[in-house]
């Protein structure tokens, strides 16, 4: 409920100060010099409150959208892995809205934003997907929420309040037998030494490009079997099986891995006076592809590929989740289709089991 207090100063100048006090909301106050104007800034600000319409806190009023991004790319986005991603989406964000003051940053503001980044066409001349429109939403979300915990710039979240674009089912592109064989083919036909060796760990581990990439001989154990991913989409240390013909090609790599750099799939320049850093897959992997005549297929689709096979073979979904270093069971279940066959094993075990020849 609002209070409204008079005030007369020492040079007997009157005021009226309006406190509102609502269960559940941080306080607001303001101080008028007619008491009318102090009686309708209550009614308006408490109607704003029950609605969720009032973020017309001080804090708010005195900073910009624009400030907030520049003070969260300094200190919290260099500590998080995609970093880069972000700080394109970010700018984007600063570009469209970034000279708004926080407290005018609405639902309704974030909402025309989220129509028109779903109206652009891309640098690849494709209408921006719904799922990239997510990711710019959830970029500037955490910002906000930061903003909101850490600074006490906001009271809320505004981005809380907006509907987000509804994405596609999860893509499931698998390599047929004979897709997997001409591909494989025209790898192996590659005049890239590591092609081959690249694409068989990715089918047989479900590792992401850049994992592979990114591999190196301190984490591969050859006599185990295994590689330990210190670096993960989801942050956490990963063991990864190598067997069968994957792990015979690494020992055959093993043997004449270069002496000079760590790296399992290393560039042509690498020097010791340079960094090192992985060949380029890109030209050799689109090459082959387009050698073996696939419609549709990128490279992250050899993970998908990889999932599906074990689908296919009777892994549970937490298995393959397991496999492919998910957290949670919502994105294996687009494979949930390819194991129906198991399922229904399963189903039939148990049934047996417990009711036996009834």
């Amino acid at each position: 409920m609002a209070n409204i207090e008079k005030r007369i100063s020492n040079d007997g100048i009157t005021s009226y100060r309006v406190k509102i006090r609502l269960k559940g909301f941080p306080s607001q106050s303001a101080t008028f010099e007619r008491l009318t104007d102090a009686k309708k800034w209550a009614q308006q600000t408490e109607s704003a409150i029950r609605e969720g319409r009032h973020f017309k806190t001080t804090e708010a009023k005195r900073h910009t959208l624009a400030e907030m991004i520049d003070r969260y790319c300094r200190d919290v986005l260099p500590s998080k892995k995609s970093a880069k991603d972000q700080m394109q989406q970010l700018a984007w964000w600063k570009s469209e809205i970034g000279s708004y003051s926080l407290a005018d940053v609405t639902p309704s503001l974030i909402g025309e934003c989220r129509d028109k980044l779903g109206r652009e066409i891309t640098i690849r001349n494709k209408l921006r997907s719904p799922a990239s429109v997510v990711r710019y939403m959830a970029a500037l979300s955490h910002a906000l929420t930061i903003a909101v915990k850490e600074w006490g710039w906001l009271e809320d979240n505004p981005m809380r309040k907006v509907t987000k674009p509804k994405e596609s089912r999860g893509r499931v592109r698998f390599l047929s037998d004979d897709e997997r064989m001409r591909l494989l083919k025209a790898c192996k036909e590659s005049s890239n030494p590591y092609l081959y060796t690249v694409v068989v760990l990715a089918l047989s581990t479900g590792m992401r490009q850049g994992e592979i990439m990114g591999l190196t001989w301190d984490v591969v154990d050859l006599n185990q079997g295994r590689a330990i991913l210190h670096e993960t989409k989801n942050g956490e240390r990963r063991a990864v099986a190598i067997t069968g013909h994957a792990l015979e090609l690494l020992k055959a790599l093993s043997k004449v891995r270069r002496i000079d750099c760590n790296l399992l799939f290393p560039a042509k320049e690498n020097t010791p006076q340079k960094p090192q850093k992985s060949m380029d897959l890109r030209t050799p992997w689109e090459t082959a592809v387009k050698k073996a005549e696939l419609h549709d297929f990128k490279f992250h689709d050899l993970r998908h590929s990889a999932a599906s096979y074990l689908a296919m073979n009777g892994a549970s979904l937490a298995e393959i989740a397991e496999v492919l270093g998910h957290k949670t069971l919502q994105m294996v279940k687009r494979y949930a289709h390819l194991s129906e066959g198991h399922t229904a094993r399963v189903v039939e075990s148990m049934n047996t089991k417990i009711f036996g020849d009834v």
